[in-house]
């Protein structure tokens, strides 16, 4: 089996430095004999940061990078002299990248914007030195503070294609077809199912150097909402999409019912999404006539845009972005 390049999950070991020990010194010279304390505070543990980058577009920098170890911080010194801080960790991660913890599920950070930086795991603080501690009836402490522990724990990385507009049907409905004519990109194409298993993504130039970015997503199949074919793998990607398309070949048996089977997917999954802006595209529409055409267009909602297409002879292509360029650029009331 062909190994995809498109890594959308990884599950990592992270462990944040700990901090480094406040020092007990006392200040000694040839010209101080009994100074008093001048302990300096230990070092903060390294950081495990997130930074975002837009030029990163999955995962798969990190498939072999399982253990994650910040740097512990060093102990402070003599003359109030602060130990070196842990050298901090940072893992760079594509746009819509989504950090939780495994162990209680819950989310850490979310990362939307490039150089957008989190602390995702913070390293201990340093110890205090024995300076602080001085006090009238104590003027030479011989305590100082332990630095504390860093944190240690299996997180999970989960990316989220971040798309304008997100391509829906069932597999081999012409969708990596469509991709491969209005943008650059170059996706597998096959006469058969699921020949796309992994988003693609491509920037479709529109009018006056605008442009907008449209995902091509694995198709789904009746059940995917309950993990059947490549099911929440497929359908978390759906989520960050601002527009859907829904594409249903001229040649399928039940346009109405296929419509419909896509979208009680998506709500089985989640519900928020029938919120967002869907149109629909009849590809392969060139083997239709007149007559045809009008018998598919009565089946189809009459309160959601639809269009014809064909990504063979290039019909209606110019119209499709048109219509998907208003729709990311009209508020939604």
């Amino acid at each position: 089996m062909e190994k995809s390049n498109f890594v959308d999950q990884i599950r990592i070991f992270c462990k944040s430095g700990h901090g480094g020990p406040g020092s007990r010194h006392f200040m000694r010279n040839k010209f101080t004999a009994m100074g008093g304390p001048d302990g300096g505070d230990g070092g903060r543990g390294g950081h495990i940061i997130l930074r975002g980058n837009r030029n990163l577009w999955t995962l798969l920098h990190l498939r072999y990078f399982k253990n994650v170890l910040a740097e512990n911080g060093e102990t402070g010194s003599g003359n109030n002299s602060t130990g070196r801080y842990g050298k901090d960790i940072i893992i760079e991660v594509p746009l819509g990248t989504i950090a939780t913890d495994e162990e209680t599920g819950k989310q850490d950070a979310e990362i939307l914007e490039d150089g957008q930086e989190v602390i995702w795991v913070p390293g201990g603080k340093g110890g205090l030195g024995n300076s602080h501690f001085a006090t009238p009836t104590n003027q030479a402490p011989e305590h100082a503070q332990p630095g504390l522990p860093g944190t240690e724990a299996w997180k999970v990385l989960e990316l989220k294609v971040l798309a304008d507009v997100g391509l829906v049907g069932f597999p081999n409905a012409g969708k990596s077809t469509l991709l491969s004519v209005i943008t650059a990109a170059k996706p597998k194409i096959a006469n058969y199912a699921f020949t796309t298993i992994t988003p693609n993504l491509g920037i479709v130039d529109y009018r006056d150097g605008k442009s907008f970015c449209i995902a091509d997503l694995p198709g789904i199949i009746e059940g995917a909402s309950e993990g059947k074919g490549l099911g929440h793998r497929f359908l978390r990607h759906i989520e960050r999409n601002s527009a859907l398309l829904f594409l249903i070949p001229a040649d399928s048996p039940d346009h109405k019912k296929e419509f419909e089977i896509l979208v009680n997917e998506l709500e089985q999954y989640n519900p928020e999404l029938l919120h967002k802006q869907f149109v629909i595209a009849v590809s392969k529409s060139d083997m239709l006539d007149d007559e045809l055409t009008a018998a598919i267009e009565s089946e189809l909602p009459k309160d959601i845009p639809h269009i014809f297409i064909s990504s063979v002879t290039t019909k209606g292509l110019t119209q499709l972005k048109d219509m998907l360029w208003t729709i990311l650029n009209t508020p939604q009331a």
